[in-house]
């Protein structure tokens, strides 16, 4: 299943606000700790922004695939489709 836009751009967004950066300077394959420089803590506080802004909860089992942009927006996608 393709990756849907809108909700790529939505986390970027999120990232973006959270990050005080240009939405423009971060693309989907940017990897969350090595591209946008974020450690442990500020990737736990993106997540809890990305479950409010997306009203789901990401278990930390979960936390380990969600490497880049485009893997939050792909674990999103699956979880809407499963809701």
């Amino acid at each position: 299943m393709p990756i849907d836009t809108d909700l790529t751009l939505r986390v970027r967004s999120t990232l973006a606000e959270y990050l005080k950066r240009d939405v423009t300077t971060i693309k989907p394959g940017d990897a969350l700790r090595d591209d946008l420089g974020l450690d442990s803590l500020t990737t736990i506080e993106l997540l809890y922004r990305i479950e409010e802004e997306f009203e789901v909860e990401v278990p930390d089992t979960d936390l380990p695939g969600l490497v880049t942009i485009a893997d939050v927006a792909a674990y999103l996608q699956r979880r809407a489709a499963q809701a």
